[in-house]
């Protein structure tokens, strides 16, 4: 995290270790990143049902897994940051501090969350939910968005204190304005697709790109008529623990 020493500055030669991985229930994207040389790694928005794929993965690689991190308190599946702190010694959760949810490290905008000698950058994404993160890849040739900006779409905005006029300003103040070829990883897709890229995003999204105004987009999300989340009753209060069962 960013209260420990600054990393290096990366080798613009070298990429961080990436792998995108896939649960199929909730539709979500787990981001495994690691160091190269140190093996370092992270794991952002891992989810419960699927931990142990994760870790096979990480032994496999024989990385060293430092944090679990979720870009916020989602409402379609429990984290597996809990899972991780109990199998992994050492392991450290982080959120974002204004989702306002228990985790070892709270982030706020600016901070790094540093793995060996690569880190990504925490840019505040809310609207989706108040406490939505973004994290940018130190060379910014990548965009963890959460569920901020979807490919061809963005999140919901009618709970978790969520805004549509937010919402709208984060996209285009902190993702939008990373280069174009900036690839963007979502938290989750429906479709079948795996990225896409801030200049497509910007140019073809129904609903935030195509040169829609603040008011033209919020009429959108205004008539979006959803159905109220099957999970969100058990998932967020799991995910404001952390993921922890519920011992009461």
């Amino acid at each position: 995290m960013s209260s420990a020493a600054d990393p290096a500055n990366p080798s613009c030669e070298s990429k961080p270790g990436f792998q995108q991985l896939f649960e199929p229930e909730s539709s979500t994207f787990t981001y495994l990143l690691w160091d190269v040389d140190s093996k370092d790694a992270i794991l952002v928005d891992p989810v419960d049902l699927t931990v142990e794929r994760d870790l096979d993965l990480v032994q496999k690689l024989g990385l060293k897994l430092k944090y679990g991190i979720n870009t916020h308190a989602h409402a379609d599946h429990i984290t597996g940051t809990w899972l991780l702190k109990q199998k992994v010694p050492g392991l450290k959760s982080a959120i974002s501090t204004a989702s306002k949810a228990i985790a070892d490290f709270h982030l706020a905008p600016g901070d790094k969350v540093v793995f060996g000698d690569r880190y990504l950058t925490c840019r505040a994404t809310p609207g989706h939910t108040a406490g939505c993160m973004s994290y940018v890849a130190d060379d910014e040739s990548f965009v963890l968005t959460g569920d901020a900006l979807l490919i061809d779409g963005c999140g919901r905005t009618d709970f978790q204190g969520g805004s549509a006029e937010t919402l709208y300003d984060s996209v285009h103040q902190q993702i939008f304005s990373l280069p174009d070829a900036c690839i963007v990883y979502p938290a989750h897709d429906y479709k079948g697709r795996t990225s896409s890229t801030v200049g497509k995003e910007k140019e073809k999204n129904p609903r935030l790109g195509q040169g829609k105004t603040k008011d033209q987009y919020v009429e959108i999300m205004a008539k979006l008529d959803l159905a109220y989340p099957k999970k969100i009753d058990v998932a967020v209060p799991a995910n404001m623990r952390c993921g922890a069962p519920d011992v009461e």
